[in-house]
């Protein structure tokens, strides 16, 4: 049987930096970041500066637990050794189920870009993408990390570009254009909904940053684990800060914020304010890279943490299998086959198969999350301090109100009538997990007995030992 040891360590420095700074980014910024304008009006900025937090001190968590001890699958390790085999199980799982559902909603949202340039059936494109994505992360990690950092870098690139271009218009440095920032106040007032407004939106936000952990188990497959983990989370802040915080206040600087429409790029709408021809192109185009990103990065993800779940006999043995390349390609395929179930029931039934995938799954990765962060409190005890080369700040206290965090979100959600389903079903979804890792011990416990000498063999070999020792 494989171990997460014996994954080909095929990632190289360029790769897993690239992959750091890209997996923060994804088509939730693109155009998720209109529903929150849309929400919480030219405050939205600050909804992302929580969410950024928030993510942020988790990731300086999960950081300092994965310097003591890289490996890859991390999180659900440091659960089980933290919490219990429930919580390492709950977190491999559910970690899992987010991804693979990601992966199939991603190809259904790039088939969807696609069909802005060629006429085709959904279900084609979204196909053709799931193929293409597996092929990827069935070749060699190599070929997964090359694929990323293009898109990462293209990804990378368009932001910056964005916050150079918009930096100019809004200071007035751009042609025919004086300072403004009437945005902000003109359309309604800074809060226009009301500042509960700004923390109803994180719900929303928050989703859209949701990667960051990705180089932490890419980590595991670099030949210098903890000095890349350490890279990866020292550089969180400034990514957030301004990939995320930056690039939506100028947005909102940019945009009337009433203007901005639920469902399509507020950076179009900037970009074409900025008379840029060939916005509309340009970001549809940059769209179908974060979604490629996101889906190589998910089947990716997702198959490592299979891996490590069959690792830790809780998923099937087949699934450790290394090819000659030292992928785990019987994870990988299995991963992508809930992917390309995904896409049929978009086809097939949109509205409620499909609905209630996407929703089951809304909220599991707070769940994760939330384990993290109680696994660092616990584990943090038990580290000899010349393992912690990454710590936590200001600990327990930020450690304990990360959790408090969490479970605030959780929280709003169940009061958000947009949201309250998504945290309900995913609940569902974690109650089945656990019912399944009691039935998996108990299974586990019943073949133990059986293979065991029933209790009056001990006895005779009781007997006979003594025998022996007389």
């Amino acid at each position: 049987m494989g171990s997460p040891s014996e994954l080909r360590q095929g990632l190289s420095q360029r790769q897993l930096n690239m992959i750091a700074i890209g997996g923060v980014i994804g088509a939730g910024l693109f155009v998720g970041s209109g529903v929150v304008i849309h929400a919480a009006g030219p405050a939205a900025f600050l909804t992302y500066a929580v969410c950024g937090v928030l993510i942020i001190l988790v990731m300086r968590m999960l950081g300092e637990m994965a310097a003591a001890n890289p490996r890859t699958g991390s999180f659900a390790d440091y659960a089980g050794q933290a919490l219990g085999g429930w919580a390492g199980f709950s977190v491999g799982w559910l970690y899992w189920y987010f991804w693979v559902i990601v992966v199939g909603f991603e190809a259904v949202a790039g088939g969807k870009v696609i069909t802005y340039w060629f006429h085709a059936p959904l279900w084609l494109p979204a196909l053709v993408l799931m193929v293409m994505m597996t092929v990827t992360n069935l070749f060699s990690v190599a070929s997964y990390g090359e694929f990323e950092f293009w898109f990462a870098g293209i990804k990378v690139a368009t932001i910056v570009a964005f916050l150079g271009a918009g930096t100019l218009f809004v200071l007035g440095l751009w042609p025919d254009r004086q300072l403004d920032l009437s945005n902000l106040g003109s359309h309604g007032g800074f809060f226009p909904n009301g500042v509960g407004a700004v923390f109803a939106a994180i719900v929303v936000a928050i989703f859209s940053m949701v990667g960051a952990e990705i180089a932490t188990i890419a980590a595991a497959e670099t030949p210098n684990s903890e000095r890349a983990v350490q890279r990866a989370t020292n550089t969180v802040v400034a990514r957030i800060v301004v990939f995320f915080v930056g690039s939506v206040f100028l947005l909102v600087v940019l945009l009337p914020w009433d203007s901005v429409q639920v469902g399509a790029s507020p950076y179009v709408a900037a970009f074409k304010r900025m008379r840029i021809p060939g916005a509309d192109q340009i970001m549809n185009a940059v769209v179908l890279t974060a979604v490629l990103s996101c889906l190589n990065s998910g089947l990716y993800t997702a198959s490592r943490m299979l891996f490590v779940l069959a690792g830790r006999r809780e998923a099937p043995a087949q699934l450790v299998k290394l090819s000659r390349r030292g992928v785990p390609y019987v994870a990988i395929l299995c991963s992508s086959v809930v992917g390309f179930g995904c896409v049929v029931m978009a086809w097939l039934s949109p509205g409620t198969v499909f609905a209630f995938l996407l929703d089951s799954s809304g909220a599991v990765v707070l769940f994760v999350y939330m384990l993290i962060a109680l696994s660092q409190i616990v584990l943090r005890r038990r580290t000899p301090p010349d393992k912690l080369l990454v710590k936590m700040w200001f600990f327990p206290w930020l450690s304990i109100l990360t959790v408090a965090g969490i479970v605030g979100v959780l929280v709003q959600m169940a009061f958000d009538r947009g949201a309250h389903t998504q945290l309900w079903l995913s609940l569902l979804s974690w109650a089945v997990v656990i019912a399944l890792y009691f039935l998996v011990k108990w299974r586990r416990g019943l073949a133990a007995r059986q293979a065991s000498p029933s209790g009056k063999g001990r006895r005779v070999a009781v007997r006979q030992r003594n025998r022996l020792e007389s």
